[in-house]
């Protein structure tokens, strides 16, 4: 199976992606990735729009490169190149072929991608890896870097694509197991869902088995812990829950977070505080605005904490404005 830069890319953000990209699975619709998408495709517009600028020398202009175009001595500059070998394909954003200086020798070829972010990150990279990976292998020559430009003033950041050569062979041979065996992979639920166009279909299918990744703090080593113990849904988690007395190592370090004592509080729809709060001991005034009216409030408040001023209160209140009285609970 080929495997693309599309799915090289969704392996990377999540495997259930990859493996509902690979199927053929109909998005479930996302407005906010969509949104990501065009802006993306509008920065890379303008970045080739601007690369253009300088290297005036256009390449293939059928956008598939073969070895025959890699050696050609006619062009500086390709865009929306297709690269093609026998098991990777991937649309390279823009490639810059650099002559060589020395004899004989092949010109470099640079794969270029455009990213929006400010600061690329270890996807970017990899996704640039990929490139350099397979225009070296649809051409024979050797990629030994790349280049992102990136951010609002487009810098340019040079990556030497030979250095992560081996993750990413090792992420297409997972790519690999994981669509030969045709199972989907195991649900779980990450910081890329708001910008993924299934976040509908896996969020609904999380909350009908009560999937542990459903708490977006719980990291994956937690999660594979508490699986290791027979513990998969959030409900099972609630019964784990034991007050205990804290160390006073802990104390220091600060609160932890107890995502039992969360399932707790979910199964029975209630609200825990764990530990004595402190309430602050500072002057602090109340100040009331609805919908931008400055107004004056009156009644009285049962004062919890709080010295020349109320911090903490309970009680009933009304706001007035004129002559209109405002019941505040």
């Amino acid at each position: 199976m080929t495997i693309t830069d599309q799915l090289f890319e969704a392996f990377l953000q999540c495997p259930t992606k990859c493996f509902l990209r690979a199927q053929g699975e109909p998005p479930t619709g996302n407005v906010y990735s969509d949104w990501v998408r065009g802006q993306s495709e509008a920065y890379r517009s303008a970045g080739v729009t601007r690369l253009l600028e300088r290297l005036s020398a256009i390449g293939p202009p059928h956008g598939l490169l073969d070895p025959a175009d890699a050696i050609s001595a006619n062009w500086q500059c390709a865009v929306e190149v297709l690269a093609q070998s026998q098991h990777l394909e991937s649309h390279i954003h823009a490639v810059e072929r650099i002559p060589s200086q020395v004899g004989r020798q092949f010109a470099q070829l640079v794969p270029i991608r455009f990213v929006r972010a400010n600061k690329p990150n270890n996807v970017d990279k990899l996704m640039l890896a990929f490139d350099a990976l397979a225009l070296s292998e649809a051409t024979g020559l050797q990629v030994a870097f790349g280049r992102i430009i990136h951010g609002d003033e487009h810098t340019s950041l040079r990556i030497k694509t030979g250095v992560l050569a081996g993750r990413v062979r090792k992420v297409i041979e997972r790519i690999g197991k994981q669509l030969q065996t045709g199972q989907a992979p195991e649900l779980a639920l990450n910081r890329h869902c708001g910008e993924c166009e299934f976040q509908a279909r896996c969020r609904q299918k999380a909350i009908e088995i009560d999937d542990l990744s459903l708490f977006s703090g719980m990291k994956p080593e937690e999660r594979e812990r508490h699986r290791r113990k027979g513990i998969f849904t959030i409900n099972q988690l609630s019964y784990t829950f034991r007050q205990r007395r804290q160390p006073r190592r802990e104390e220091a370090l600060g609160k932890p977070h107890y995502f039992a004592l969360q399932a707790l509080a979910i199964r029975e729809n209630t609200v825990y505080v764990h530990g004595s709060p402190q309430l602050p001991d500072a002057e602090t005034s109340v100040y009331l605005d609805i919908e931008g009216l400055s107004l004056l409030s009156t009644g009285s408040f049962d004062c919890v904490a709080g010295h020349g001023g109320v911090s903490l209160f309970l009680g009933r209140s009304t706001v007035r404005r004129d002559d209109s009285l405002y019941p505040v609970c």
